[in-house]
């Protein structure tokens, strides 16, 4: 870490916990593929530090809105580290976010936890769809204009807005933009016509979950207000969530008998967006998910 950097982070915590702070250590933690992470040991006990110099400079802000949103409807069963400060770059300084650091630890009881937990967080529903401010997935703006319908939320704010977001930096072929446009006109009818308000993790793969000593902890959110087949459908996209996660989440908050079939349109948001972040394959992949609703 850059001295200025350090300097700076000290100076902004010490105004949080007093002139007593100050920190003993400072250890690198890989892992995330975004931004920067750190273990800093201190004077208050054990932080979590993440930052990143290249990154829309409100990014942490916005992660930081999600993680209070979380922890303050989450229940008993999940675990979300609380946010200490968070803070915008610039002037050569990353923007970052400070949490307090959690232990990692494994229980028996833990993956049944992780399903009864995400049921119960899913159970808090609102009003809109949608969230207080835009925020990101990964690094990747995500609109979250309120909306009342969720067909025009999932249509105007994640399925449209990915793919103009796809268009303008590798550029969608003709043909592709008329298999988008053709699944875009029929899904109204693919779509639930009535969903429920529920708050979401909205980037929940297994790296953004963690058992700790407190149980089950989610991490790294992008939360907005959807219908809960959304979250379920990142869960199923890579794996990584056990039978017993699975098994506990459907007993508390029964799954819908054909929800399994829009699973494939939801997850087009995140296999889009990974297109848009690292290319490959993943633009083929999406293009053939959205071929075989058109056909």
């Amino acid at each position: 870490m850059e001295e200025k950097t350090f300097e700076y982070l000290t100076e902004k915590l010490t105004q949080k916990f007093g002139n007593s702070f100050h920190i003993t250590g400072m250890d690198h933690i890989g892992g995330g593929c975004i931004s920067q992470s750190f273990k800093l040991t201190t004077s208050h006990g054990g932080l979590f530090l993440k930052m990143n110099h290249a990154a829309a400079d409100d990014l942490f802000i916005r992660e930081a809105e999600c993680l209070e949103e979380l922890k303050l409807l989450s229940g008993k069963q999940l675990v979300i580290p609380e946010v200490i400060l968070a803070g915008k770059g610039g002037h050569d300084i990353p923007g970052f976010i400070v949490l307090e650091f959690l232990k990692t630890g494994y229980s028996p009881r833990q993956e049944e936890n992780l399903g009864t937990g995400l049921a119960v967080l899913h159970q808090y529903h609102d009003r809109q769809f949608g969230f207080y401010h835009d925020n990101y997935c990964g690094s990747t703006p995500q609109k979250n204009s309120w909306c009342d319908n969720w067909k025009d939320f999932f249509i105007n704010n994640r399925l449209l807005y990915i793919l103009e977001l796809v268009d303008n930096h590798r550029k969608l072929g003709f043909e592709e933009k008329k298999i988008y446009e053709a699944l875009v006109s029929k899904l109204t009818d693919w779509l639930p016509a009535s969903s429920k308000v529920s708050l979401i993790h909205g980037d929940l793969w297994s790296g953004n979950f963690l058992y700790t000593e407190e149980g089950p902890a989610l991490i790294d959110p992008a939360s907005y207000y959807a219908d809960r087949e959304m979250e379920l459908s990142m869960m199923a996209l890579f794996g990584g969530f056990s039978d017993k996660t699975w098994k506990a989440y459907d007993d508390a908050l029964p799954l819908e008998d054909d929800w399994k079939k829009r699973l494939p349109v939801y997850q087009l948001y995140h296999i889009l967006n990974h297109y848009l972040l690292f290319g490959g394959s993943y633009g083929q992949q999406a293009l053939r998910i959205a071929g075989n609703f058109v056909r």
